[in-house]
């Protein structure tokens, strides 16, 4: 654990004392580096916990999610590029200095195996991600939506916070390990209650379920674009990731506490699908649609079966490599044409060509082509759903129906039609951003082979 986030923490000053000329080839080659180094962590092992240390380790379920952290850096920094082209070389470092402080506690977050340390990290990254949304956002709205975001954050995760103090309290240990030995101890029916609602709330909100994800599309909008792919790729997996961890621990009294939330997220997965049938605009629409896939993780790890699980899993990865990789091409399409309604900037096919074909890709993904992993998780997702309860294929059929007609119509707008006449001239797309891109779709296709490696499954 020690040698990914020992370097990762050496990236600091090497941002702060790069010289001007190298300092975006220094951080991203250093941190593409330590992204190929993380890759062993999916070497299987026969083991619950690789790497144990007294308070972190490796099992199934963190490994693909702690590579997705260290890959997603390096890209996070070549996407920011040309955001900062015009800007004073102390607010260059400034910004990559808050997207690495980041990486730490996120990989601190998903690598605990004791409680305590794991809402600290997960409240830590609050900080750095407010940062960069309020300091580097596009619009004068970026402070409400950084409030919107600190409110909602905190204010759930303060019952979280209270349920660890009396889970301590009455156990006497917080460590992960050691919980899944001790026997829930009979209580009064509306405590454990209370105190599983309470555990699960702060990763509800930060999912985010729906009902409770006002925040997310604010925060998305106003985010540069680092923030954007940070947000969808990472903060949003703590959430279902969370949830998974913390649903192995509530005891077996809170039974019907599942009904609720698989009712809202699968009607929020129906919901925020239509709603993005009528986006204007394309940051939102992405935003929204990361509402309806994170929706059926949350369903899926409610059910707690070894089904729901590896899907939720292989779902979070895929969304999490999907969605960034439709965020850096919204930001490729707002920094040519300095607009993200959907109306001002189609018909850009003709014009860049090459940038229609990552579009063609990365809008397949994310509507579940076979055979990529992200149809494997929803098929996965709706077997388990439905050996659950038959009904809840309804939900899910309507609910794949309208990701693929958004997604297509989020394609058709970006690229065909006739040109807008404001449009005279446009840059070329970069090496930068094809690269770029080529680094989000590898892994994704690489992962068709082998999907085995983020099913949170013992190969």
């Amino acid at each position: 654990m020690l040698k990914i986030i020992l370097p990762t923490i050496m990236l600091i000053p090497t941002t702060l004392l790069s010289p001007k000329k190298y300092l975006w080839t220094n951080t991203t080659t250093y941190s593409l580096l330590i992204a190929t180094l993380s890759l062993q962590w999916l070497l299987p092992s026969h083991y619950p916990h690789k790497n144990m240390t007294p308070w972190t380790g490796i099992d199934q379920i963190s490994a693909p999610l702690l590579v997705l952290s260290c890959w997603l850096l390096p890209l996070m920094i070549m996407a920011s590029q040309n955001h900062l082209q015009h800007e004073p070389p102390t607010r260059k470092r400034v910004f990559i200095s808050a997207l690495i402080t980041i990486q730490p506690f996120i990989l601190l977050a998903f690598s605990s195996t004791e409680l305590m340390l794991f809402y600290i990290s997960f409240e830590a990254t609050l900080i750095p991600t407010l940062i960069l949304i309020t300091r580097w956002g596009n619009q004068p709205e970026r402070l409400s939506a950084g409030i919107y975001l600190l409110f909602y954050t905190l204010i759930s995760s303060l019952p979280l916070l209270v349920v660890m103090l009396y889970l301590h309290m009455k156990i006497g240990t917080l460590h992960l390990t050691m919980l899944k030995l001790t026997h829930p101890t009979p209580n009064s029916s509306w405590t454990d209650l209370l105190s599983s609602l309470a555990l699960l709330m702060a990763f509800m909100v930060k999912a985010p379920l729906y009902g409770l994800h006002l925040w997310l599309p604010k925060a998305h909008v106003e985010a540069p674009i680092a923030g954007s792919m940070l947000l969808a790729a990472l903060l949003l997996k703590l959430g279902g990731y969370g949830i998974m961890r913390v649903t192995l621990l509530m005891g077996p009294v809170s039974n019907h506490l599942h009904y609720p939330f698989i009712t809202l997220a699968l009607w929020g997965a129906l919901m925020t699908s239509s709603i993005c049938l009528r986006q204007t605009d394309l940051k939102s629409l992405i935003a929204y649609s990361s509402v309806s896939h994170m929706g059926l993780v949350i369903a899926a790890s409610m059910i707690q079966t070894h089904w729901a699980f590896s899907g939720a899993m292989i779902l979070m990865i895929s969304h999490g490599l999907t969605s960034s990789m439709l965020f850096c091409l919204a930001n490729t399409n707002y920094e040519r044409t300095h607009s993200r309604i959907l109306l001002l900037t189609r018909g850009l096919q003709p014009l860049l060509p090459l940038m229609a074909t990552w579009w063609l890709l990365a809008n397949l993904t994310n509507m579940a082509l076979p055979p990529t992993t992200n149809l494997m998780a929803e098929l996965t997702i709706m077997i388990a759903l439905f050996n659950w309860s038959t009904p809840t294929i309804i939900l899910t059929g309507i609910a794949t129906l309208l990701t693929a007609s958004y997604t297509l119509f989020m394609l058709l707008m970006t690229q065909r039609g006739t040109l807008p006449t404001h449009i005279t001239s446009i840059q070329n797309s970069t090496t930068r951003e094809h690269l770029l891109m080529s680094l989000h779709i590898l892994p994704m296709l690489l992962l068709i082979l082998k999907p085995d490696l983020i099913s949170g499954v013992l190969s």
